[in-house]
């Protein structure tokens, strides 16, 4: 005994298949781009409640401390 009830062929049961999991990978694709999206969102919103004296401050990278040292004797 059979379940094919709608007499569907076996193709076009793996066309339906291949189908069904490419939209399963496209919406979680979507997901997890919606959800970056959100995350970037909050970060921002946050953002615009910070003073302004906070998005003016120098850079508090420790690279910029470091001074190049040259050696102008070997010339």
């Amino acid at each position: 005994m059979t379940d094919d009830y709608f007499k569907v062929s076996r193709k076009s049961q793996l066309n339906v298949w291949i189908a069904n999991q490419m939209l399963k990978g496209a919406g979680y694709a979507a997901a997890v781009v919606v959800g970056f999206g959100l995350i970037v969102t909050v970060i921002w919103v946050v953002g615009q409640f910070l003073p302004e004296e906070s998005k003016q401050s120098p850079d508090p990278n420790t690279w910029s401390a470091v001074s190049v040292v040259t050696d102008t004797a070997t010339a």
